[in-house]
């Protein structure tokens, strides 16, 4: 797992790196809190978004996260994927 900094100034935006592994390490940035305060409905969208692309690893991490959630934040999750694969 990354225990480094983030430099921002050189990152790429996700929508030019869109792979599963980008993609996985935003689910793991949002679920464990390191950029701010943990994110479930963000992770799990992320993690949702990384399965897609091929991270079999991400369902796992999607069906944990899912287990702490609602139906109603599950359900903002998978909008929010829609919405980002809709636009991507």
């Amino acid at each position: 797992m990354f225990q480094g900094l983030l430099n921002l100034e050189d990152a790429t935006a996700v929508e030019q790196a869109a792979d599963g592994n980008v993609l996985f390490e935003l689910g793991m940035l949002h679920a464990s809190g390191r950029l701010g305060p943990v994110d479930l409905i963000a992770a799990h969208k992320w993690f949702n978004l990384a399965a897609l692309k091929g991270r079999s690893d991400a369902i796992t991490m999607r069906r944990e996260i899912a287990e702490q959630m609602s139906a109603a934040e599950i359900a903002q999750a998978l909008r929010e994927a829609r919405t980002w694969m809709t636009a991507h």
